[in-house]
């Protein structure tokens, strides 16, 4: 371990893996209380319309701090001697995206430890902000954990729950990567010092949050109204919530359970409001995008709809 006089009381060396904006808030926490030494993230990626390069938030936020970045999709001899030059004494894990052998897990004093967005063992994987919100789940939170060579089966010493409700993808995972970043620099120290309390996953109670598939999230006017709500409240850009209305297709933004009562794939349209008829209720739809147009509040879309017999369906 680093020399305590060498690097002021209490403060930690530090490798930290991480790549999309919900590891952002435990970069930060780290780069304030501890001595960041490396930081490994993605490369950078395609995204947008222009089609052009673009760095993860994790490499955007560590340059602005002014730490040294490594881009790496997979652990290199390369990658693997800079972790070393590191000398960590602990190793943070935040949705870096990668697996990591085990010549890393061995690598630091401190083991590796990750930040993962739910309460283990319920929603390993890829997606358990998501998975939560899908099945319902009244709440969820993260959990400190140690890596392991399974997905996200390693043993947890700290967890933090909050409320579900009607929060959505968005809200909650900006939510929980606060939530991860107080909970990890406040576990660190007693994972250093040999007192935190691991615990072990308890294999009967597992769900798998496995990679949410674009077609998961359509509308579908045969389902109920709850089921196609929690598909709306779960989507973001990458797996959008859409549906056709009216022979256009759009994707639904926010909506809520809905009082009025609408013939299954039929349309009602009230006073710049909207309700999409499900099998067993009214979807009310409160924001939208139609193909091609910007976002827009459910009372500028009305007004486009007219007519008898509107009618939506599957996109």
């Amino acid at each position: 371990m680093a020399d305590e006089k060498d690097r002021g009381a209490g403060r930690l060396r530090v490798v930290f893996m991480g790549t999309p904006e919900f590891a952002v808030p435990s970069l930060e926490a780290l780069a304030l209380d501890h001595d960041v030494a490396l930081v490994l993230t993605r490369p950078d990626a395609v995204r947008g319309r222009g089609r052009a390069l673009v760095p993860s938030p994790v490499k955007a936020r560590a340059i602005e701090l002014g730490l040294p970045v490594l881009e790496a999709s997979r652990v290199t001899p390369e990658v693997m001697g800079a972790l070393r030059d590191a000398a960590p004494d602990v190793i943070c894990v935040a949705a870096y995206g990668c697996i990591l052998p085990d010549e890393v897990l061995e690598l630091a004093p401190g083991g590796c430890v990750n930040v993962h967005a739910s309460l283990l063992p319920r929603w390993r994987g890829a997606a358990p902000i998501q998975r939560a919100i899908l099945a319902g789940d009244a709440e969820t939170g993260v959990s400190i954990m140690r890596i392991g060579h399974g997905v996200d089966t390693g043993a947890y010493c700290a967890q933090m729950s909050t409320p579900i409700g009607e929060k959505d993808a968005e809200a909650l995972t900006s939510e929980l990567a606060r939530m991860g970043a107080e909970l990890l620099v406040a576990t660190l120290p007693s994972v250093l010092d040999g007192t935190a309390a691991w615990v072990e996953q308890d294999e009967a109670l597992v769900t798998h949050a496995a990679k949410i598939d674009k077609a998961e999230l359509l509308l579908d006017p045969a389902e109920g109204v709850r089921e196609n709500a929690l598909r709306v409240q779960a989507s973001g850009d990458t797996a959008p919530a859409r549906c056709v209305v009216a022979g256009r297709g759009a994707r639904v933004c926010a909506a809520r359970v809905g009082e009025r009562d609408v013939a299954p794939g039929a349309v009602a349209v009230a006073r710049g409001r909207v309700w999409l008829g499900c099998a067993d209720g009214a979807l009310e739809v409160l924001r939208v995008k139609p193909e091609g147009k910007r976002e827009m509040e459910t009372v500028a879309w009305a007004a486009g709809l007219r007519g008898d017999g509107l009618a939506w369906g599957r996109a």
